[in-house]
Order: structure tokens, then sequence, then C-alpha cells
């Protein structure tokens, strides 16, 4: 079987089980997993998938909506469901907000973005492309043949290194200097730990804490609505498949790896090499911004946490991204009958879709 093949057979069950919505971000991974399950329910008589994608106002790092009309176009999908995002998918805003009183803390930070898809899905599926970034991406580029390419490179990798190195101690400057080091050593010594060989680097991310704590998230807020949250991009079969006689490949780049899944079946759209979208400045709003600047102190554990260099952080605007989960656990902690947070709206009616 070919990795596409498996990665059809991956997408199956939640074909199967309508209505079917996929998480559609524009990206790499939400586009594969968007086209291969298209290709397999128009092939065997399947309701199709229903994208659902977010657009947000006020974040232009976050827009790839050129990219998501493009590949919608070349696919030829006419049900296309558009959410429109301003505060609403602030960390500690009305969407996160819900699933926080109901679920508490969980990864990742933006689990919510899902929350109103779930909702959409209720008594169906759920297709991801959560997996993606970690079994597809992440490769460092294959070196090049001429010399003055390479030496540039080593050159830049050095000036990463050294300014990693000079700023160790201020990476997580909230947290005490004791604390701050061991998760510095920690954080190395994972970077270290990361295997260059295809099939070892997937088996090591498919079986890593992080990503299991997002499958289960995933799950856990599909169960809510009797929905069936499916990642196909690490589906047991399509991994094992994928790191099969080219396995032993070392530092393949993710967009040619992803052209090989692809198989030249699926329009060139979908496995074009795109620029990375940035979110922060999405889930980085109002909510949050009212929130840190009236935060007391209280709902940290002192033992950890520096409380006087947070509010020195949170003092300035926008905050470090490092510190979304801490939001998260303050504000829960701090509003525990959600009297104070923002407030719980009803789950959104299914909109208009998009032609």
């Amino acid at each position: 079987m070919t990795p596409l093949g498996a990665l059809e057979q991956a997408v199956l069950p939640a074909l199967r089980r309508p209505p079917c919505l996929v998480s559609f971000s524009g990206g790499l991974d939400s586009s594969l997993v968007l086209a291969v399950a298209l290709r397999v329910a128009r092939r065997e008589g399947l309701p199709h998938p229903v994208p659902v994608t977010w657009r947000f106002t006020g974040a232009p790092r976050a827009d790839e909506s050129r990219w998501q009309d493009r590949v919608v176009q070349a696919l030829g999908i006419g049900d296309w469901q558009l959410l429109q995002a301003d505060d609403d998918l602030d960390l500690v805003g009305p969407t996160a907000g819900r699933l926080l009183r109901r679920h508490g803390l969980r990864h990742p930070v933006n689990l919510h973005l899902h929350l109103p898809i779930v909702e959409l899905a209720t008594g169906g599926s759920m297709l991801t492309g959560a997996g993606g970034g970690q079994v597809l991406g992440g490769w460092r580029r294959a070196r090049s043949g001429l010399f003055r390419v390479r030496l540039r490179r080593t050159a830049g990798h050095l000036r990463t290194v050294l300014r990693t190195r000079r700023s160790s101690p201020d990476m997580f400057p909230w947290l005490r200097p004791e604390v701050s080091a061991e998760i510095y050593r920690a954080f190395r010594a994972d970077r270290r730990r990361e295997p260059r060989r295809l099939d070892h680097r997937i088996a090591w991310h498919a079986r890593r804490r992080d990503l299991g704590l997002t499958c289960a998230s995933l799950a856990d807020l599909g169960a809510t609505r009797a929905v069936a949250v499916v990642n196909p991009l690490l589906d047991p079969g399509f991994l094992t498949v994928l790191t099969g006689p080219a396995g032993r490949r070392r530092c393949p780049p993710r967009d040619r790896l992803i052209a090989e899944i692809a198989a030249g079946v699926l329009p060139e759209v979908v496995t074009a090499p795109r620029p990375k979208a940035r979110f922060l400045e999405v889930f980085l709003r109002g909510p949050t911004r009212r929130f840190v600047q009236r935060w007391d102190g209280s709902g940290v554990d002192e033992e950890i946490v520096d409380v006087a260099a947070l509010r020195a952080l949170w003092s300035r605007w926008p905050i470090p991204g490092g510190t979304a989960g801490l939001v998260q656990e303050v504000w829960l902690a701090t509003t525990s009958d959600g009297a104070a947070g923002p407030p719980a709206p009803r789950p959104p009616e299914r909109p208009e879709p998009h032609r």
C-alpha cells in the first residue's frame, strides 16, 4: 500500500459518520487531509466532508485566506463553512471560557478553537491535521552541494546557538531561577534527542506526551457532542507505510515529503509550499489584556512562579506567548465560578455555507 492509500483508509471512519467536518486552516496539513477526504468521498459515494474555517479580524499575520480560497477552488468544494472571530478565540474569551469551565486547563492552549466546530458536527465526525507539524515537519533542510550556501547556513546556525546560550537564563523570566534552569536543561536535552532519520523521528514524535495530550483533549472535546475526532496524519497504519522503504532517509524537506504522499494525484496547490501563519495575535486580544492588567498576583504557585517578574512581563503588551497556559490557569484559579469571566454564549447555529 502507498502512503496515499493508507491515508485514504485513515479518513474513511470519519466519512462514514456524517456530518463529517474538516478543521481547515489552509495550511499544508489540513489541506492534505481535506483533499484526501474529498477524493475518498467522491470515489466511495459518501457524503462529502465540509471544511470549516476561521477568519480573523485584526490578525494579519494569521491570514491564510488566499491559500484557503485557492485550495477550495482547486478541489471544487461547494459547501464551505466560514466562522468569523474577533475576540471570540482569545485565551480567556467567550469560547475559551466555555471550554475552561467545563474541561479545566487542557493542552494545547488553543484547543477551544475546535469547540464551535465540534458543536457544528454534533453526532458526526471531525477530521483534523493534528500531528502534521511533528511527524511531517520540523526537518532541517538537506545540505546543498554549494560550499558558500553550506558556509552561510553553518554561520547562521552558529549565531542561533550563541544567541540561545546567551539568552538561556532569560527564556523563562517569569519562573524562579532554579525552576527556569531545570526547564532549560530539559528543553536542550529534548532537542538533542530528536532523531534525524525519518522512521526514527516519526516514531519518536508519535509517542511523545504533547501529542498524546492533544489527541486526548480533542477526543474528550468530541465526546461532549458525540463527535468522533479523527487525526489521520497520526494514524498508525499511515505512519507505518510512510516509514517503510524510505524510512532510512535523513532530513527530507517537508514539502517534498507531502508531495510524495500526494503522489501526483492531488492538485498541486494542496502540497505547494506556503508561508507559515502566526496565530498569537488571534489568542491575545481584549479579554486577555484586560485580565492581566487587573491581575492581583494570586492564583499561582509562588515556589515556581516569580510573581513580581510575571507582573512586570504582563504589564507590557503583547505578553509573551510562553505564558499563554499560565494566563488560562490563573483565570481559572481566580474566576472559579465564572462570574468574573466572559459570558457563556449559546452554542453556534450552523451558519450558511460559503459557495
